[in-house]
């Protein structure tokens, strides 16, 4: 018989073929079909009377069929079926496409319950493809779960394999401590996931979900903190205080206050006798190289060596470059080591690394390799965080005993959302722009207005500028026709409305070279347009650039579109975003308005999080932290808070949670992180 880490496809209802559709939602075992809870479900205990059922919204509605009309073929060659029902307050259209027993098992004169997004008219609605449901059927189960589906995998098949993997749910062990379940009145772990799939009321949903979310963020803030713990001996790189005056002096102009704060918090760490873990998180433009330069020039004088990590080749070299103006004078070579270099560069690279004349590595991926020998790594520094997991930082840290680790990130998030993404780190904040950097002026217009927009962007060219155009999605296939294909509207739109213009693609299944080679003839000034997906997002500098033309804007997030926003307006000529969409919902028009008035990028991130939720932050898990199942971070952050303090209480008895009562909470932990390869 199987047990709960089984293959799915040998619980009854599955087998290979379905096993492989479970697999795209990241199911493998009847364990991970237990823990994929329902993203809603649908309450059939209050329906809605015909009439009374708001529009565009999924609801329920009871009423009685009175007719079956026979089956017909429409436009395009689907079989429409369709059904005839009312209450007393009005008539209900039913329609289904290539579906027919749907239609065929409903008997007229009998009522039922539907439930779909309603359309249609005041006095004449309609729901498309409803699911149904008789009398029988609602008493027994009430509150419907439903469940994220994947093609050729429907939610009402995932429910009906779920309710079979419940018979499984009692062999699930309860990592949380007694205490913790008495203390805030929690059901245990296998009395949750049962009401969770199959709740008697929505009173006995929501106290399922509520330990169901504790446990989550509980485990996740071990883990963080266990991570941390890694790093918590003494440093293998001690320093000595010092005054950053000379490297201040230095400088052609004055640092920000928030500069000089941020670089204070880190030299006193770096003074520490445990190694620094801290974020430098800062809007675009904020100087955090500056800041990292600092650092660099501090630890250096110590005498230690320093490591950045870039995530891609072009912008190693920028801050290679950047940083050397700023280091050499001091006597800091900086060593540039990134994979398409030439052998015999990358030997001379590595034999610097390896006896210590090279004072800063600035490099790629190719830092991380085991060919990457220092003499003495006293600070690591990783830019762009979210683009590098805990367990690359952990690599990188693992060059050395216990260096110093500092990370960068451009994405501006509200503070509690930091805690939780980088809570194995401090937080230092840039919150001032230097002085001179022009605000980027930020315009919304529909696609009416592309060819007078072609005609400013003419303008622009003309007086020796440079534009970015940025496209959602590269080929037509992958996305709904109202999206720009990069590749199409680079030939039919770009180059047809700008001729003559020497105009670049980038896309990101262009391989890195390729993609290297158009980035970097665009910042030598040899393109005047570059057509690209948001490839482009990340840091590289091109002060020429004036213009960002964002196509189909409604298909980002805020925080996407601030960041694409923040490529221009970095040199000293006025600068503009310009949002094309054509979409007509209010909420998107709200949005996209919010963004052409509001520079302040951790703003923007707050607005974001509250209308859109953390999916835009924890969509992919970038970050390297895992994907929360069931919590919310702007609706549980009083749970986050609760279970913090939990966490650290318990780390503060059992450090690395190996007394025998915590082993299951330890397993849980490991299992929620192993994906990630952050325990490793």
């Amino acid at each position: 018989m199987p047990d709960l880490d089984s293959d799915i496809q040998y619980l009854k209802g599955v087998g290979p073929a379905f096993a492989k559709k479970f697999a795209k939602l990241g199911i493998h075992t009847i364990r991970d079909l237990l823990l994929h809870y329902p993203r809603r479900y649908i309450d059939y205990s209050k329906p809605y009377t015909v009439v009374s059922a708001p529009f565009d919204v999924d609801c329920c509605v009871k009423a009685t069929v009175l007719q079956r009309d026979p089956d017909r073929r429409v436009k395009g060659g689907r079989m429409l079926s369709h059904v005839v029902a009312s209450d007393d307050t009005g008539i209900l259209s039913l329609s289904w496409f290539n579906a027919p027993y749907a239609a065929q098992k409903l008997e007229p004169g009998t009522e039922y319950y539907f439930e779909g997004r309603v359309g249609g008219t005041l006095t004449r609605r309609e729901i498309l493809h409803p699911i149904i449901r008789t009398e029988e059927q609602v008493a027994a189960v009430p509150l419907l779960p439903v469940y994220g589906a994947t093609e050729g995998l429907p939610a009402a098949r995932i429910t009906r394999c779920v309710q079979t993997a419940l018979a499984y749910v009692d062999q699930l062990e309860d990592p949380l401590p007694p205490a913790l379940l008495t203390k805030y009145r929690m059901p245990a772990k296998a009395e949750a996931v049962r009401a969770i799939h199959s709740p008697r009321d929505a009173a006995d949903a929501a106290a399922a979900r509520r330990r169901l979310i504790f446990e989550e963020l509980y485990l996740l803030q071990l883990g963080i903190f266990l991570l941390r713990g890694h790093g918590r001996q003494a440093t293998g790189a001690p320093m000595r205080p010092m005054d950053l005056g000379p490297f201040w002096r230095s400088l052609p102009y004055a640092p920000t206050g928030a500069q000089r704060r941020a670089a204070a918090e880190i030299t006193a760490d770096l003074c520490g006798e445990t190694p620094m873990n801290r974020l430098l998180q800062g809007d675009v433009g904020s100087g955090k190289t500056l800041v990292a330069a600092a650092a660099i020039w501090f630890a250096a004088q110590n005498g230690w060596q320093s490591a950045m990590l870039a995530p891609t080749e072009i912008l190693a070299r920028q801050h290679a470059a950047n940083l050397a103006d700023r280091l050499e004078p001091f006597g800091v070579n900086v060593t540039l080591l990134v994979g398409g270099m030439k052998a015999s560069e990358k030997r001379v690279a590595l034999a610097a690394i390896a006896d210590g004349r090279a004072g800063l590595v600035v490099g790629t991926h190719a830092v991380l390799t085991d060919s990457v020998v220092f003499h003495n790594l006293g600070l690591a520094i990783v830019d762009e965080q979210h683009r590098f997991g805990v367990r690359q930082r952990g690599i990188l840290a693992g060059k050395a005993r216990n260096p110093h680790l500092l990370v960068m990130s451009a994405t501006p998030i509200p503070r509690t959302l930091g805690l939780l993404m980088y809570g194995d780190l401090d937080i230092s904040v840039l919150d001032e722009l230097p002085p001179g950097r022009k605000p980027v002026r930020t315009w919304f217009i529909t696609g009416r207005k592309r060819r007078d927009m072609y005609g400013y962007l003419e303008k622009q060219i003309a007086a020796g500028h440079q534009v970015y155009i940025v496209c959602p999605a590269i080929e037509e296939n992958e996305v709904d026709s109202g999206m720009k294909a990069v590749k199409k509207y680079y030939e039919e739109t770009v180059c047809p409305l700008l001729p003559g213009r020497r105009i670049g693609l980038l896309h990101g299944k262009m391989k890195p070279k390729e993609k290297d080679e158009v980035m970097q003839r665009f910042k030598n000034g040899e393109l005047d347009v570059l057509v690209s997906t948001t490839v482009i997002e990340v840091g590289v500098d091109v002060p020429n650039a004036t213009v960002m033309v964002i196509e189909n804007a409604e298909r980002f997030g805020l925080s996407s579109l601030h960041q694409l926003r923040g490529r221009v307006g970095r040199g000293s000529a006025d600068s503009c975003c310009i949002l094309v969409s054509d979409n007509e919902s209010e909420g998107v028009r709200s949005r996209l308005s919010f963004l052409c008035h509001t520079p302040d990028g951790f703003a923007v991130a707050k607005y974001d999080l509250e209308t859109r939720g953390p999916g835009d932050f924890f969509g992919e898990a970038q970050h390297g932290l895992p994907t929360l199942q069931i919590a919310d971070l702007v609706q549980d952050t009083r749970t986050l808070t609760v279970a913090q303090a939990e966490a650290k209480a318990l780390l503060a008895v059992d450090p690395s949670l190996s007394r025998p009562e915590h082993k299951a909470l330890s397993d849980e932990v490991e299992r929620l992180f192993s994906a990630t390869g952050a325990m490793n």
